[in-house]
């Protein structure tokens, strides 16, 4: 598919209205809309069409979830179809010809030892229910309350709910380092760094006077998304896979943004080759509509009838919308696609970083990138590496909107440049896009050393 460039504004009056209506009308809550100010109206694969008349690339994919990208055709057909049948859309969890179609899909994708003893939970439409009925099973299946998480984790909004439900009982978390090279929380990165985690780990699991309330289960992203693109390296993933067994403890990997082949394996997990006990899958699995559900092992099934319930746990169109999209990405070999791509575009930017002293790291798996813009004049000598840039990196991205190209931010302090293009991401749309940044990052450079030596000669 060729790139088109931006087009010319074309109805700013209707376009600006709607925004104002929203800034009025809506949540102070509200977060996307704040640094994306579009008024998206069609949208095609990359492609998104602004009421303005404008077009984007977006590199958002709606944080991950349109594997495919926007209105794919054979979602599209997949939804038809449904529509078309006369099907009920809504069943609460009856068992329907679509619904068998789609888990039929999603265990033949699974990790083998996982898929051939796993039960299925339906959850409510987001990923943060499915994590909220995740902490249930293992705390239902386990008798204990206690949580093992790590820093910088996201696993969603809900917690607040959680507590204000009837009959819920407090989970007291215990949060581990999570390892990464270029901020190490021990100062030294690479193996080393991960090896220093697991061994705390395996030091707070079992003295009896480090604190850590007997563990119902650990919660783990194979790579942290909104936490800045940290992958898990595949040795500590593998230790943590180790010590939870050894200690019945069931590990959950939440695999709601990694899955469905964007890291460059179908699930992330199969980088390291671990089985959780536990799989917390959303986003892409519904094909770009509302859909989460729970794997986990047979064991684990310690619910009571009704134990864990939501009304729109039946949608069929995004059953039916999911089960095209794992079908299309297992059969067209997309997870390798994102392997193979995600490496060139990783290679440039790194290759940008060398011309760029405020591109502070460059890092992700597959298609799931990050760009970590740093301050590299720095007056920290002591410093292991230089501080984040936020307010650089919320100009770059309004540099890359102002070029028609959508990116998202994220990281501990919102540093980081993040990129989550469509699996179906063409040669041609991938070097647009790294074109695109490049010209957005040089021009927010300009600007903030400008700002820089303005403010220091006053």
């Amino acid at each position: 598919m060729a790139v088109t460039e931006p087009a010319p504004v074309a109805q700013p009056a209707a376009h600006e209205g709607i925004l104002r209506r929203q800034s009025l009308r809506e949540s102070a809550a509200r977060t996307y809309a704040r640094s994306l100010p579009i008024v998206p109206v069609r949208a095609r694969g990359l492609t998104i069409e602004g009421a303005d008349g404008r077009r984007y690339l977006d590199c958002l994919s709606g944080a991950g979830t349109l594997a495919l990208g926007h209105n794919h055709p054979v979602v599209l057909e997949a939804i038809r179809k449904v529509l078309d049948s006369g099907a009920p859309l809504h069943v609460l969890d009856l068992a329907t010809p679509v619904k068998d179609a789609f888990t039929t899909e999603l265990f033949a994708t699974l990790p083998r030892p996982l898929a051939d003893d796993a039960r299925i939970q339906f959850c409510g439409p987001a990923g943060t229910d499915a994590v909220e009925a995740a902490l249930k099973l293992v705390r239902t299946a386990t008798g204990r309350t206690g949580l093992l998480a790590f820093t910088g984790a996201y696993h969603g909004m809900t917690v607040g709910a959680l507590a204000a439900s009837g009959g819920a009982t407090d989970v007291r978390v215990t949060r581990l380092p999570y390892p990464q090279d270029y901020r190490c929380p021990f100062g030294i990165g690479g193996d080393r760094g991960a090896e220093l985690s697991a061994r705390w780990t395996a030091s707070l699991l079992d003295d009896p006077k480090g604190g850590v309330p007997a563990p119902a289960g650990m919660i783990v992203e194979p790579v942290q998304g909104e936490g800045g693109v940290i992958p898990a390296p595949d040795a500590w993933m593998r230790r943590m896979r180790s010590l939870t067994e050894a200690r019945s403890i069931p590990l959950i990997a939440d695999e709601v943004q990694t899955g469905v082949g964007r890291t460059g394996t179908f699930w992330a997990v199969e980088h390291s080759g671990i089985v959780p006990d536990v799989m917390v899958l959303s986003k892409a699995i519904g094909g770009s509509l509302p859909l989460a559900v729970v794997v986990y092992r047979s064991e684990l099934d310690a619910w009571q009838p009704g134990a864990h319930a939501g009304t729109f746990r039946g949608n069929q169109l995004a059953m039916a919308a999911g089960a095209a999209t794992l079908a299309f990405v297992r059969e067209n070999r997309l997870a390798e696609r994102a392997a193979t791509l995600g490496a060139r575009m990783l290679g440039r930017l790194q290759g940008l970083a060398a011309s760029h002293r405020c591109i502070g790291d460059v890092r992700g798996r597959g298609l799931m990138i990050g760009v970590e813009l740093v301050d590299p004049d720095t007056d920290e000598p002591s410093a292991d590496v230089p501080p984040p840039a936020p307010a650089l990196a919320a100009a770059v991205q309004q540099e890359c909107l102002r070029r028609g190209l959508i990116v998202e931010l994220g990281g501990r302090h919102s540093g980081v440049v993040r990129l989550l293009p469509p699996l179906t991401l063409t040669d041609e749309q991938a070097a647009a896009v790294l074109d695109r940044f490049a010209d957005a990052l040089a021009a927010a450079a300009r600007s903030s050393h400008r700002r820089t030596h303005t403010s220091l000669a006053h």
